[in-house]
């Protein structure tokens, strides 16, 4: 079935053409992912949220799964704080990153990087202390059920689970797209099942979550510690130019999001939300 036509029937599974379309959009960008996201200052602000949450989660010295490492910049800094990680992603390119970025920093000790992607955690082995993932690999899961059996399967009893995930609703998205006429765009966290969105001419294929919504999947095995919502008040990443032209503004803006985005109502929205899990 082609992606034209599943487009045009609704046809809202993730096939294994869909996984691979994914997977070149991410090895199409590998050589330089680092420059634009390195460099920005929202896509820090919400990295090092994820890195103190797991900090407070577990103790250094225990062994971390990062699902979807990317160019292993999460993977680099739990090794630097002490941890052991396996750092997993679908995107060999990004793999083969990740695990030169290990080697450059001399922590290839503490970081083992292997091409797996999330569907296919039926095929690792071993025991950890903790779970986490970073901006979003997981809203490309074709199957989160498949997804938190096997998290189950991995984790210790009483593990952690950390997990940075595209939200449904986000409000600054929806104003600054429907301001400009492009609707369509506004909406597009709100179709269900997968979504199309390009990247360097190539296509993701994407799901978006409520934070109930994101857990249920896991609620059989794993207990809602926590969640929160990150860039509520402040613009999201790649609105990076609007907030430095205005960078005071969005300050106040930020430690609104630090004081506010846990609260109910609030914490549902935003460009990611930050879920907690505790194995039962």
């Amino acid at each position: 079935m082609t992606v034209q036509h599943k487009l045009e029937t609704g046809d809202t599974s993730l096939d294994e053409s869909q996984l691979l379309e994914t997977q070149r959009a991410f090895d199409s960008v590998a050589a330089d992912y680092d420059g634009p996201r390195g460099n920005n200052e929202l896509i820090q602000r919400m990295r090092i949220t994820l890195w103190d949450t797991v900090h407070s989660e577990l103790s250094p010295g225990a062994r971390l799964l990062d699902l979807g490492c990317g160019t292993g910049i999460d993977a680099v800094e739990f090794a630097r704080r002490g941890f052991r990680v396996v750092a997993s992603d679908w995107s060999p390119q990004m793999v083969e990153r990740a695990r030169a970025r290990a080697e450059a920093s001399a922590l290839e000790s503490r970081v083992t990087a292997v091409h797996l992607g999330i569907q296919q955690l039926n095929q690792l082995e071993g025991e950890f202390d903790g779970i986490y993932s970073n901006f979003g690999p997981l809203n490309c899961a074709p199957d989160l059920a498949a997804v938190a059996n096997e998290c189950a399967r991995l984790l210790k009893p009483g593990g952690r689970m950390v997990f940075s995930v595209m939200g449904r609703i986000c409000p600054w998205e929806l104003g600054y797209y429907a301001l400009r006429g492009r609707f369509k765009r506004a909406g597009v966290r709100a179709a269900r099942g997968a979504t199309a969105v390009g990247m360097n001419r190539h296509t993701i294929w994407t799901y978006y979550y409520l934070p109930r919504e994101f857990y249920k999947p896991f609620a059989e095995h794993f207990s809602l510690a926590s969640y929160r919502a990150l860039s509520l008040f402040l613009p999201p990443p790649y609105l990076v130019d609007y907030y430095r032209r205005r960078r005071n503004w969005c300050e106040r803006l930020g430690r609104l999001d630090d004081r506010w985005g846990a609260l109910p109502v609030l914490r549902d929205m935003g460009d990611h939300f930050l879920i907690v899990m505790h194995r039962r």
